[in-house]
């Protein structure tokens, strides 16, 4: 479990608007990452970055199982492959509207650094599982010196960092893994129709990884989103067959717990009484009636 240490992030905006271009960086590192607008692709080519070599990130519009789009890739001139991004011609990623490309401050990074650091995101970001990847495949890995191979972790660690600070937590896990969060808070979803286990976070509710849950929908949600979004997530390889039940193959976050309790029963359902901790009680008992009462006292 890895443990959290303070850092000081600096956010730069080179035209004064925090919507437009910025540049991250760790005080300490000789790494920054550069969020661009696709708007505004034609200012961030006027910087010196954009000549070096570079990973880069494309993000965009969602996948309709609900998931951020991205492309991860590297090349030896940023700005000339973001170009080449942007053209008519590109039709097979002009999902993105903002790009990240992460840098070097001294202009240090190889290209065997840039294909290394492109095979490992795309591992790293497949793992998370926030983020549809729309690379076509995960790549081979390249052969790496080892003290090369040294400073791409680090690099990745810091590109890590800055990314989440801007909005793009690509390769973060869904569930509460790291060492400040504590003990997980996980609640049970058991019935005959399902068998599932989630936790419940500051972004949403996690079903986790094995969950299971009937492989047929009810009536009542035949035709509506739920089971439209249902279907989307088989056919993404989210929830896959096992039997005469569904099963997620990788923690999935809905937006509330009444939406993951849905998906996973294949009928409409209360996700606050659905979900239950290990001592049985509701999670409206834990979490919501808990807020209540504290207000009350307040």
């Amino acid at each position: 479990m890895k443990k959290l240490r303070p850092k000081t992030i600096q956010i730069y905006l080179p035209a004064g608007d925090p919507r437009g271009v910025r540049v991250a960086e760790i005080t300490t590192r000789i790494v920054r990452v550069i969020e661009i607008p696709r708007s505004q692709l034609q200012d961030f080519l006027k910087m010196p970055e954009a000549q070096q070599v570079s990973l880069y990130f494309l993000i965009g519009e969602l996948s309709e199982a609900g998931l951020p789009r991205t492309y991860i890739g590297q090349s030896g001139n940023v700005g000339k492959r973001l170009s080449q991004h942007n053209q008519e011609n590109d039709r097979g990623k002009d999902f993105w509207n903002r790009a990240l490309v992460v840098v070097s401050i001294t202009n240090s990074l190889t290209q065997t650094h840039a294909l290394f650091l492109e095979w490992f995101a795309i591992g790293e970001a497949t793992k998370a599982g926030r983020y549809s990847l729309e690379n076509g495949n995960t790549g081979a890995r390249p052969h790496t010196p080892a003290p090369l191979e040294a400073d791409c972790h680090e690099i990745h660690e810091t590109a890590a960092t800055l990314l989440a600070t801007l909005g793009q937590p690509i390769f973060e896990p869904l569930s509460n893994t790291t060492a400040s969060a504590g003990p997980k808070e996980l609640f049970y979803c058991k019935s005959s129709d399902a068998d599932g286990v989630g936790e419940y976070t500051s972004e949403g509710f996690v079903v986790l990884k094995g969950s299971q849950g009937r492989a047929e929908v009810t009536p009542s949600i035949r035709g509506t989103s739920n089971e439209r979004l249902r279907k989307q997530l088989v056919s993404e390889g989210i929830m896959s067959p096992v039997g005469s039940m569904l099963e997620f193959t990788r923690d999935h976050l809905f937006a509330s717990p009444s939406s993951a309790a849905c998906i996973l029963m294949g009928r409409p359902a209360n996700g606050w009484t659905e979900w239950k901790a290990a001592n049985g009680k509701t999670m409206d008992e834990v979490k919501r009636q808990v807020v209540s009462s504290v207000a009350d006292l307040s």
